[in-house]
């Protein structure tokens, strides 16, 4: 998963492509594009990490772009990176966080083996991705984020609920092993000058956190996005990126003019007829 911050340069593009989305374009697409618009104008708050991440800079004057690939490890995710990142882009991201490592610590010989990357392709891989943001800009915050850590009775329970007597007898992943591609994950961090998050480590300073964080020994609960989001933020906060101190795009509902609403946009580049 790779979610970016991007400082927005010419606002009246941003608000069209919001208005273009919310419009049906066709009866297969009228649910997405609800969707989408509802939570563009802060209706809908996912209740999942990213979407209060997104609601966070809601306002400001920054786009979030996620680009989450479920299932992908890192050496699948390079294939991507000449798309999400080209080199020629005028407009390079304030900041961008990559999460990879549950998928390619997934255990070699095991139901989850297509998935499994080497735990030194790991870190080279990562080294590979953080060298790409860098070209595209010296000056970008880059986050790397460890994977959770993993229940690996969670996984058995949850293998069990699905398949029954026929659940294999091993979990596809364990925690000691996933715990070796997080700290592999937090040296190349530190190698490549790079702010990181554990995860790993810090849900498991927490008891019960094996319920607590994750529903399936694998995937997060609201508990669980709620301490990516929180760490998250505070990564961002600390780099001076803070949704609050950022200016907003349009005036706040409160600073309008509602006798002349025309006045308070004068600043702004903003076409009513939209």
């Amino acid at each position: 998963m790779v979610i970016s911050l991007l400082l927005r340069k010419r606002p009246r593009e941003v608000l069209v492509r919001c208005i273009c989305l919310s419009r049906k374009s066709s009866s297969s697409d009228e649910r997405k594009h609800s969707v989408v618009w509802r939570f563009v104008n802060g209706a809908i708050i996912p209740s999942k990490w990213l979407g209060c991440f997104t609601r966070q800079y809601l306002f400001s004057q920054a786009d979030i772009l996620v680009r989450g690939y479920g299932g992908y490890n890192t050496r699948w995710a390079l294939f991507l990176l000449h798309h999400l990142f080209p080199l020629e882009s005028t407009k390079p991201p304030l900041a961008t966080a990559i999460f990879f490592g549950a998928n390619d610590s997934a255990l070699s010989g095991r139901t989850s083996e297509r998935q499994h990357v080497p735990i030194q392709e790991y870190k080279h891989n990562l080294q590979k991705m953080v060298l790409r943001l860098k070209s595209c800009s010296p000056t970008m915050l880059i986050v790397l984020i460890t994977p959770p850590p993993v229940c690996e009775e969670g996984r058995r329970a949850y293998a069990i609920s699905l398949y029954g007597n026929n659940a294999r007898e091993l979990s596809e992943r364990t925690n000691e092993v996933t715990g070796q591609y997080a700290n592999t994950c937090v040296e190349m961090a530190k190698e490549m000058g790079v702010a990181y998050i554990n995860l790993w480590s810090k849900m498991q300073e927490t008891e019960g956190w094996q319920k607590k964080f994750l529903w399936d020994g694998l995937h997060l609960t609201p508990d669980g996005n709620a301490v990516v989001f929180q760490e998250v933020i505070k990564v961002f906060n600390e780099a001076g990126l803070s949704a609050d101190k950022m200016p907003y795009d349009f005036p706040h509902h409160s600073k309008i003019d509602d006798k002349n609403p025309g006045s308070s946009f004068q600043q702004n580049v903003c076409d009513a007829s939209l």
